[in-house]
């Protein structure tokens, strides 16, 4: 009995120990979506100091747990995830992606960053996992029509061609309309060197982590003297803690989709026999049908077509179509390795490798990229210092070819390509004799195909550029911070030009010699650099209810310019002059300073202002002042607290005004003497002396200043599974820029140049919704859809005086556009098209606008213009378990093209001429059946078309392999089409062109199929 006691006992004094027992969890966190490992994760006992974080597997331990206490897991991007501790030795977790969470997404201001619940202004970010999928070899190509009020416009098919960017439809008339780019807090010229095809070819795409849009002068003002077109901030990725490997392999094979509608061999045949003078048996040499193909060598001398026969007798007729001979199949092929972790397990970096080889549809045309890119970010003095450093080394190298698609056009289908008598390397060439051997015919066009296989046009350009970021916390003041950016930006490029001296369309005359061919080569080089120094102070510090966060700073810019062109080094007379020129230098100095105050984190109000001095005024004119101000208030605790269907709603309201002063010249202002060429002297006492020529010049230029009113609501339902925003905005720029201002007789060096003429004003309403659709465990879809409409009007211009635009169709009319006060910029000024009862335009009738009895340029008057009355753009992203599946259209409606190809092209005469050869003609010709192109025909509204499209941009299905090779990585494989397709009711190649509404052709663009693969290690 006594040892039963003793056991008793002892068991209840080891009762507590037994119920305080503490034990060891283990486990691995991973992605839900692609079932990788996720590093770094945070994993905490709830309501206490006890935690750990997982490892580069995503694997982790935890001991010291009790019973029934709660781990929770957590990582920034992802939902948080709680698990109660039972005694479980070890558990999996897979944690879920946060998808549109307002509240604390940041986005990048001027000099800073804001929670986007606390944007004051019209900012609007697209990170990574928003960009555009499919073949986007430049940045620009990621952003298209994905926000609300900017338009991306990409001209044409040329392999890495830049494209025209709108924010809010820009606000000059011949200034830049182009935004201020900001890489890594470095602002970029818009100039791009000849050896390049665009200012961001340069930059990987891949590379990229997320663009800020700051569309509104509230939030693009801090910038100053270039943020009145708005202010594009680009973000690259940087470093991390943890080893992360990411290869990514994409190819695309492409193909031309349609060409315009000419005649083929037949067809031309035929229709020159109806429209040609009748067969006159006495002179049978000068039927039309004997200027068709080329001469039959088996033929007798003397044969001429017998158009009795079906046959064309003494010809052989070729059928060739000569957009498929200067077009082609081609290749898309991009490498990307990005390598990311941490240094000694000190110092956070990423260093990436690309190399982007794309093949354009012209004969020759290719886009080469090799770069790499490097960033550190260490962090010092237990964070109280962080450095960002970032580097980029780039090559691009390009094969350019020559426009050739009007004379594709207009060639005659009944001629060869290769002719083996031909005098000029086998290409078939129109050529007569001459003294010393065969000489091109003169007015005739050239063999397109040989233009571009005989022309050898290259360029490379080296860039390096980067910045170098302090950014300093004080230990005895840890609200105020001190940051100093400095940034380099070095691009030198070379150009080089050969064409043979055997090859007609490409060749040179011999300036002493006209019947003799010398060929072309040329050498031009080009060096712009770009350095920067910003350095501001930075407050943030919460006083009871309100938060103060102020910055104050100062930033210095200088821009060079500088070069070398040889002209035709063949050329070896005292004509050809070298020329090394250089730009003067344009500096920009600033002062700017905002403040943001925040009372109970409801009302928000911002103010900022920059001063800002330009080398490209006079000191009378040199500095500008730019205010802003906007305010916020979050509506929802006071209206919808408890409404469950609204989950955020901010109001906000802005003011600003941001500046202009890229103009093409640098030193306008300053009375100029140029030194004459060698060529051109004057004799004094028997010794030539070089002339000093006068220049232009306008010593009251000064800024353009662009106001702006915006007002905005942010808005989320259903905890932010569907958010947005409305705006509408009005910009009243004034003083606009006009480089071909006339200048009154005798005031001046010139007839015209650079000066400031008036105003003009738009108007706007932006709309954007995201919307979760479905939101599963296995089934996911989400879209996202914007659309924009504004208006643009010229209010004033000098002496209320027309400025013509446009092109000058035929070389005979005058110009197709005008700018005109109370329209929209660059409007059709066109005569008005009389019709038949039949509805069949009747050619040569106009109606007499202003009834004087004479239809002359008086009869002119404007209809419709090229701005879209909407532009819309529609995404969708479905996944479904491993799979995925995107696509991304865009559309615009309302826009207006004037088809100057119909217009300059579709008339029997422009197929026949005694002076030169016969030309092929649109198949639109048979519409109307017109003959002459005369100057008032050419401008008849009759060729304004309605361009609107809707354009599939991409299609896209992949599928991940979450644990490949033996869940170290995983891979994702996918295809896609790329320009899938286009809706328009456009007669011509593109509705989407840039060239102010005019199409008189334009290079094509290509459809891509894709296929690639993602290996995430």
């Amino acid at each position: 009995m006594k040892t039963i006691y003793k056991k008793l006992l002892l068991s209840v004094l080891l009762l507590p120990f037994s119920v305080l027992a503490q034990s060891t969890l283990t486990g691995t966190v991973t992605d839900k979506a692609s079932g990788q490992p996720l590093p770094g994760v945070s994993v905490v006992v709830q309501g206490t100091t006890n935690g750990t974080s997982t490892d580069f597997d995503g694997k982790f331990s935890l001991s010291g747990l009790k019973n029934g206490q709660v781990v929770v897991f957590s990582f920034i991007g992802y939902k948080e995830v709680s698990e109660t501790f039972t005694g479980q030795k070890s558990v999996t977790i897979s944690l879920t992606e946060e998808t549109n969470e307002l509240t604390e997404v940041v986005v990048q201001i001027g000099y800073g960053s804001v929670r986007k619940k606390d944007a004051t202004g019209s900012v609007t970010q697209l990170s990574s996992k928003e960009f555009n999928k499919g073949a986007n070899v430049t940045a620009e190509n990621l952003l298209a029509g994905r926000v609300a009020g900017v338009t991306v416009n990409l001209g044409g098919g040329a392999p890495g061609s830049g494209a025209q960017i709108r924010i809010r439809g820009g606000s000059s008339l011949s200034a830049s309309n182009d935004p201020l780019i900001v890489i890594d807090g470095l602002p970029i010229t818009n100039n791009r060197n000849e050896g390049s095809t665009s200012i961001l070819a340069s930059l990987n795409p891949n590379d990229i982590e997320s663009f800020n849009i700051l569309k509104d002068a509230s939030a693009t003002a801090i910038y100053g003297s270039r943020a009145a077109n708005g202010v594009i901030i680009i973000n690259t990725k940087r470093g991390s803690k943890k080893l992360s490997v990411d290869y990514n392999f994409q190819y695309g094979s492409g193909n031309q989709i349609n060409q315009i509608e000419v005649m083929n061999a037949s067809q031309f045949t035929s229709f020159l026999q109806s429209v040609s003078p009748a067969f006159n048996p006495a002179n049978p040499s000068a039927y039309i049908t004997n200027r068709l193909g080329v001469p039959d060598p088996n033929a007798a001398p003397g044969t001429f077509d017998d158009p009795t026969t079906p046959q064309i007798e003494g010809r052989i007729i070729s059928d060739t179509n000569w957009q498929d001979e200067i077009y082609r199949r081609t290749d898309f092929v991009d490498n990307n390795l990005s390598i990311r972790g941490s240094l000694f397990n000190v110092v956070p970096a990423k260093l990436t490798l690309n190399n982007t080889f794309q093949e354009g549809l012209r004969l020759t045309n290719t886009f080469q990229r090799t770069s790499t890119s490097l960033a550190l970010n260490p962090r010092l003095f237990k964070d109280h210092l962080k450095i960002n450093f970032s580097a980029n080394y780039v090559v691009e190298k390009n094969r350019f070819a020559d426009g050739v698609e009007g004379t594709a056009i207009r060639f005659d289908p009944t001629k060869p390509v290769r002719y083996e008598p031909s005098a000029f390397s086998g290409f078939f060439e129109y050529q007569i004799a001459g003294p010393s051997g065969a000489l091109p015919a003169p007015q005739s066009p050239r063999n397109p195909v040989a233009q571009l296989l005989q022309t050898d046009d290259q360029g490379r350009q080296d860039r390096v550029f980067g910045n170098l970021e302090f950014d300093y916390k004080f230990h005895f003041l840890p609200e105020l911070r001190a940051v100093v950016n400095l940034g380099y930006d070095q691009a030198y490029s070379v150009r080089t030009l050969f064409r043979s001296a055997n090859g007609v369309a490409t060749a040179d005359l011999d300036p002493t010699d006209a019947t003799r061919f010398i060929g072309r080569s040329t050498y031009l080089s080009q060096r712009r650099t770009n350095k920067l120094l910003d350095g501001y102070l930075a407050y943030n510090k919460t006083f009871g209810k309100v938060n103060v966060d102020a910055t104050a700073g100062y930033s210095y810019q200088v821009f060079t310019y500088d070069g070398y062109n040889s002209g035709n080094k063949f050329d070896v007379t005292p004509n050809r002059v070298p020329v090394n020129f250089a730009d003067p230098d344009v500096v920009l100095i600033g002062y700017f300073g905002r403040a943001n105050f925040t009372f109970n984190d409801k009302y928000i109000l911002t103010a900022s202002f920059r001063r800002d001095g330009t080398s490209r005024f006079s000191e009378d004119n040199r500095w500008g002042f730019f205010p802003a101000a906007a305010f916020a208030w979050k509506m929802k605790e006071d209206f919808f607290k408890n409404s469950n269907a609204i989950s955020d709603l901010k109001l906000r309201v802005g003011y600003g005004q941001s500046g202009q002063q890229d103009i093409n010249v640098g030193d306008f202002y300053l009375p100029r003497y140029n030194l004459g060429f060698t060529n051109s002297q004057y004799n004094f006492g028997g010794t030539n002396f070089q002339v000093g020529v006068p220049q232009s010049y306008n010593p009251n230029l000064k800024w353009e200043t662009t106001t702006t009113y915006n007002a905005g609501v942010d808005y989320g339902l259903f905890g932010n599974r569907i958010n947005g925003a409305v705006d509408v905005f009005y910009k009243l720029t004034e003083d606009l820029f006009f480089n071909e201002t006339p200048y009154a007789d005798g005031s001046n060096f010139g007839n015209q140049g650079p000066a400031n003429i008036g105003s003009f004003s738009t108007k706007g309403i932006e709309f954007t919704i995201n919307a979760d659709i479905v939101r599963g465990e296995s089934f996911n879809w989400n879209i996202n859809f914007n659309a924009t409409r504004f208006e643009r009007r010229i209010e004033e211009l000098v002496a209320d005086s027309d400025i013509p635009t446009g092109s000058l169709p035929g070389g005979i009319g005058g110009r197709s556009g005008v700018h005109r006060e109370g329209f929209t910029p660059f409007s059709f000024l066109m005569y008005k098209q009389l019709y038949d009862t039949t509805g069949r335009p009747i050619e040569g009738a106009f109606a007499d606008l202003n009834a004087d009895g004479i239809i002359n340029a008086s009869d002119r008057y404007i209809y419709k213009n090229p701005d879209p009355d909407a532009t819309f753009g529609f995404s969708s992203n479905l996944n479904y378990k491993n799979f995925d599946f995107s696509f991304f259209m865009r559309a615009s409606i309302g826009n207006r093209v004037f088809n100057q190809v119909k217009a300059g092209r579709a008339y029997s005469t422009y197929a026949l001429s005694a002076d030169a050869q016969l030309s092929n003609i649109p198949t639109s010709y048979f519409d109307n059946e017109f003959s002459i192109g005369a100057a008032e025909t050419i401008l008849s509204d009759l060729y304004i078309e309605n361009g609107s499209f809707l354009r599939m941009d991409n299609i896209t299905l992949g599928y991940t392999f979450p644990k490949f090779l033996d869940g170290k990585a995983s891979l994702r494989l996918f295809t896609g089409c790329q320009n899938a397709f286009i809706i328009t009711k456009y007669s011509g190649l593109d509705p989407e062109i840039n060239n102010e509404g005019i199409d008189n052709t334009i290079y094509p663009r290509q459809r891509q199929f894709l296929f690639g693969a993602n290996v995430k290690f």
